[in-house]
């Protein structure tokens, strides 16, 4: 990743595995740094000193640059998790991950994308029968916690319902999922419904260690 193509960093929520470059990308590259007021609260000490004109604080949609950004309430354990849609030259990208479930008023909200990013985080299997105390299985499998391989599977045919047929899969675990049995549980799921993968479906996955790659939408 070439820093200096990016123009701001936009936070989902406080949680280390999602702000724990922050900091270092913003004083490096001279980054805005976007985040509603309680998860700036609950993440600020953690950053290091940030420069004053690159504290962002949103309360609803704003615009940056030729984009229009809708940050969206999710079902999470933070402070206050939103995921976003943006807007941007007749296009809609919507990001969702670190939701326990797909409320009615998010599923809504990510119909009609262009793209759409979603959190396929574990394989229900390999979560309960894994090393991972009684407490942290709950925590992922609670309705604040994750989304699963078969969650995300069962909701995607009524999400795209003809609206759009580029998908990538995020926030997979290291322990309790694996790329390729993502991938294949979500697209035996869709091609039960009809939706054939590299047909009617885009569909690849997000990585720890190498870029995506991006479709053009």
């Amino acid at each position: 990743m070439d820093g200096h193509k990016l123009d701001a960093i936009l936070v989902t929520h406080e949680h280390k595995d999602h702000i724990q470059g922050v900091g270092v990308l913003s004083r490096q590259y001279d980054l805005p740094i976007y985040a509603n007021e309680l998860t700036w609260t609950a993440m600020e000490h953690k950053l290091g000193k940030i420069k004053e004109e690159n504290y962002n604080i949103f309360d609803g949609d704003f615009t940056l640059g030729n984009l229009e950004i809708q940050p969206f309430s999710i079902p999470h354990d933070a402070s206050d998790p939103v995921g976003y849609v943006i807007y941007g030259d007749k296009t809609k990208i919507g990001i969702a991950t670190d939701m326990g479930y797909i409320p009615n008023k998010v599923k809504d909200i990510l119909k009609e994308t262009d793209l759409l990013v979603i959190e396929a985080n574990h394989d229900m299997e390999m979560l309960m029968s894994g090393p991972y105390p009684w407490m942290l299985k709950n925590r992922i499998k609670g309705e604040l916690g994750h989304l699963s391989n078969d969650t995300v599977a069962n909701i995607l045919p009524e999400l795209i319902n003809g609206n759009f047929s580029k998908i990538l899969l995020a926030h997979l675990s290291k322990n309790n999922n694996m790329p390729k049995l993502a991938y294949e549980t979500i697209k035996g799921v869709l091609e039960n419904n009809g939706l054939y993968v590299g047909k009617d479906i885009q569909l690849d996955l997000t990585y720890q260690d190498k870029p995506t790659n991006i479709y053009e939408v």
